[in-house]
């Protein structure tokens, strides 16, 4: 069987995503936030890890999908595609058709960037408050000694 090289894998590992996925989680825990669901997708748009805590609302699969997916789609936070939904609402509209619906242009959409700037993946967090599902996602990239985008913790 051939060796597949780093170069061909499509961004985020399954390790990493797992440990990022873990920490943010535990960030909520320790802020007493509502129960949340967390998952990474790798630069192609692909499931690398999901959970969700008891207690969640239903299909909150479908949102924090939505929310990392935007994230990879647009190369910018979902908080970035929330403010071009401020100015530009037709265009919002346009991409949430192109893509049956799928981009959930508010925070808790963050891309994970490596050290060089390269985009290797998105995490999607939602449950609480939207700043604080955005916050933890973004410290539990950084704990993983990777970039979040934002970098701003906001809640």
């Amino acid at each position: 069987m051939a060796t597949v090289s780093r170069a061909m894998t499509r961004g985020v590992d399954l390790e990493t995503a797992t440990r990022i996925v873990d920490t943010a989680l535990r960030l909520a825990r320790a802020r007493n936030l509502r129960p949340m669901t967390m998952c990474v997708l790798d630069a192609g748009g692909d499931l690398v890890a999901f959970k969700r805590e008891n207690g969640t609302g239903i299909r909150r699969q479908d949102v924090v999908i939505g929310k990392a997916y935007g994230a990879l789609m647009m190369n910018r936070s979902s908080r970035g595609i929330g403010r071009i939904a401020e100015v530009a609402p037709s265009f919002i509209t346009s991409l949430m058709a192109a893509t049956d619906g799928k981009v959930i242009p508010t925070p808790g959409g963050v891309l994970i960037k490596d050290q060089t700037g390269l985009i290797i993946g998105a995490v999607g967090s939602s449950g609480d408050e939207a700043d604080a599902d955005e916050a933890v996602a973004v410290e539990a990239v950084k704990e993983a000694g990777l970039v979040p985008e934002p970098e701003n913790v906001t809640g």
